[in-house]
C-alpha cells in the first residue's frame, strides 16, 4: 500500500511539473523560424562568430545561408565586432588581479535594396577574469574560454534577434 501510495505521489508530481513548465511559456530549443528564406552574413568567413553564426543559422535547416549578397532575400551587415581587455583591480602591489573581458557586437539587417528591418542592433557581453601571474598559461586558456562562451551567447541572441523580425509581404 505504501508503495502504491509512493508510486501515486510520484507521477502526480511529474505531471504537475510539466503542466507548470507549459503554463509559464517554457519551450525547447529547436528550431528558429524565422521571415526569411535566404540570408547573407557580411562577416568575414576568418571571423569565429561569423563561422558559429553561420552553423547555427544552417541548422535550423529552414534558411538559406548565401556565400553572397546576390540573391539573398535580407543582408546582414557587421557593423562591429572586438573583443577588449581592461584592468578591474589591482592588488597592494599594483599588479593586476581582475580583468573584464568585453565582447562588442553590433550588425543591422536590410534586403538588397537598403530596406532596413532590423535597425542597429548593439551587443555588448562582458565577463570578470581573476589573475594570477604564477599560472600564466591557465589564466590565457580561461579567458580563451570565457571568449567563446560569449560568443556562444552571442550567437544565441542574434538568432532570437532575428526570429523576431518582421517583414512586409
Amino acid at each position: 500500500m505504501r508503495l502504491f501510495f509512493h508510486r501515486q505521489l510520484t507521477w502526480l508530481l511529474i505531471v504537475a511539473m510539466f503542466m507548470s513548465l507549459s503554463a509559464c511559456g517554457f519551450k525547447m530549443r529547436g528550431p528558429v523560424d524565422f521571415p526569411f528564406h535566404s540570408i547573407y552574413v557580411a562577416i568575414p568567413e576568418t571571423s569565429p562568430l561569423g563561422g558559429e553564426l553561420r552553423r547555427q543559422l544552417n541548422a535550423n535547416g529552414h534558411t538559406d545561408v548565401l556565400t553572397s549578397a546576390e540573391g539573398a532575400q535580407v543582408i546582414m551587415d557587421v557593423l562591429q565586432e572586438s573583443k577588449e581587455k581592461q584592468i578591474l583591480s589591482l592588488n597592494s602591489q599594483g599588479r593586476v588581479r581582475e580583468y573584464t573581458l568585453i565582447y562588442n557586437f553590433s550588425f543591422r539587417l536590410r534586403d538588397a535594396r537598403g530596406k532596413e528591418f532590423l535597425e542597429p542592433v548593439k551587443m555588448q557581453l562582458k565577463r570578470n577574469l581573476s589573475y594570477n601571474e604564477a599560472v600564466v598559461l591557465a589564466k590565457e586558456s580561461e579567458e580563451a574560454t570565457l571568449y567563446r562562451d560569449m560568443q556562444k551567447d552571442l550567437v544565441q541572441q542574434v538568432m532570437r534577434r532575428l526570429s523576431l523580425v518582421k517583414m512586409d509581404d
